[in-house]
């Protein structure tokens, strides 16, 4: 599974036909603010579709609203239209799907009461695992086509506005890039130094993957891999199957004035973007881990993109260190303390004491567990022992059923050298491992 530092689940979708444009709008606004939650960092935002409240990633690189996850939303009423197949990222075969026509999406108090989607039953298309938080689609440019969106990374809202009375503000702090289109979605020109020489490179706005930047390799462009400074690793999981290649650093990616250092970079393999590559002119991608340090204006219909740097933009890149890649599988059963109260006992005759003790009530909860999916050969966590399947019970004396999926994940990405501590439980058994984080670089075999 991926080792990088952010990266949860990866979903990269090419879809193969296309829906008449349906159409979001606002009854009697200008513009509305969308509150959401960034986790590993995508952007999750509050869906209502047809009348059930739901969570769905916002993508710019999907043409169409996809659902999944359906185990626990049966109450969604969806109508099927017919049985087609959707073609994406992997070496793998089609996707079965449903289209089904006609839902009403609610979006803040944006409202499109004749939305096509594309229905997928697959239980291995879901991100909740990898998140820690349900997620059950993607919705992309049926929003983008209709707005001009502000998504402001820092604090976490989205902004609406009505394209037709939408004014820009002067920024002299931001930087503005034309945007081209294939399939509907937006692609930026950018530039990135691997070696010594900066090159120019198109890149997919991707919000809905948790990489920094993806690269596609090509030799006669020079964009490669660093000698000595990769490793192989599972990139994520697309349409058409799983997706592997090479992890890596650039030293430089140039956004017009903005210059990112050392970022975080995939080389996929070429059989799983072979379809990605029928828009020749694409070199790669630019992803959340990356946009997160910029607010962003988008607008499709002018074909703009502006950028402006927030508080997360020197934030260091880092890759996952430890070679252990963790989901949310299952619960542990918690005995909590609700409350101690005091209890009157009476004294002996004899005595003029009143005897007084404390009684403590608890009670049973469930509370998620944090399961090994995954460990990369070679790693420390493999050396010192650490099996999939392990239950990781509590990291460097903090027990995790109290810690939120990103923030267990978050002790993996720690500066090269940093202790880690952790007790798991192996089929019953509790038992006690100690590693120190390493270089990641230095560990080159995928299992």
């Amino acid at each position: 599974m991926s080792k990088t530092s952010s990266l949860i689940l990866l979903f990269l979708f090419v879809i193969t036909s296309s829906f008449s444009q349906r159409n979001f709008n606002f009854s009697s606004f200008e513009n509305d603010k969308i509150r959401f939650d960034l986790i590993g960092d995508l952007i999750i935002i509050p869906v209502e579709l047809n009348g059930v409240e739901l969570s769905f990633v916002l993508d710019t690189g999907v043409s169409n609203p996809i659902l999944f996850n359906l185990t626990n939303i049966d109450s969604v009423q969806v109508k099927k239209v017919e049985t087609i197949f959707l073609r994406g990222l992997g070496g793998g075969d089609p996707l079965e799907a449903v289209k089904s026509k006609s839902n009403h999406f609610k979006i803040g108090n944006a409202i499109n009461v004749n939305q096509d989607i594309y229905v997928v039953f697959d239980k291995d298309l879901n991100f909740t695992p990898r998140l820690g938080i349900p997620v059950h689609g993607i919705i992309g440019s049926s929003l983008f086509t209709n707005f001009i969106v502000e998504i402001n990374y820092s604090r976490k809202y989205l902004k609406l506005h009505k394209p037709d009375t939408y004014k820009y503000k002067k920024c002299k702090k931001c930087e503005t890039f034309n945007l081209s289109f294939y399939n509907n979605k937006p692609y930026l020109d950018a530039e990135v130094q691997i070696d010594s020489l900066f090159k120019p490179i198109k890149l997919l706005v991707d919000t809905g993957s948790s990489d920094a930047i993806w690269l596609f390799e090509d030799k006669t462009l020079g964009i490669k891999p660093p000698d000595k400074m990769y490793f192989n690793d599972f990139l994520g999981k697309g349409l058409s199957g799983n997706i592997y290649g090479k992890r890596s650093k650039v030293k430089t990616l140039k956004l017009k004035k903005f210059e990112l250092n050392n970022v975080n970079s995939a080389f996929p393999d070429s059989i799983a973007i072979s379809y990605a590559k029928k828009f020749t002119q694409r070199n790669g991608s630019i992803c959340g881990n990356l946009l997160k340090r910029f607010n962003l204006i988008i607008d499709y219909k002018n074909a703009r993109l502006t950028l402006k740097k927030n508080k997360n933009y020197n934030t260091p890149f880092y890759y996952n260190r430890s070679g252990i890649i963790i989901e949310q599988r299952g619960f542990v059963v918690v005995k909590e303390k609700v409350a101690s109260k005091e209890a009157n006992h009476e004294a002996p005759e004899s005595s003029s004491n009143i005897k007084i003790s404390a009684v403590d009530y608890y009670r049973f909860t469930t509370k998620p567990a944090y399961t090994i999916v995954d460990i990369r050969k070679g790693s420390p966590a493999e050396r010192v022992g650490l099996l999939k399947g392990d239950v990781i019970v509590s990291i460097n004396g903090k027990e995790t059923y109290k810690e939120e999926l990103q923030n267990v994940i978050g002790y993996f990405k720690s500066k090269v050298g940093k202790l880690i501590n952790l007790k798991i439980d192996r089929n019953g058994s509790i038992l006690s491992y100690q590693f120190r984080l390493e270089d990641v670089f230095k560990q080159k075999e995928l299992p």
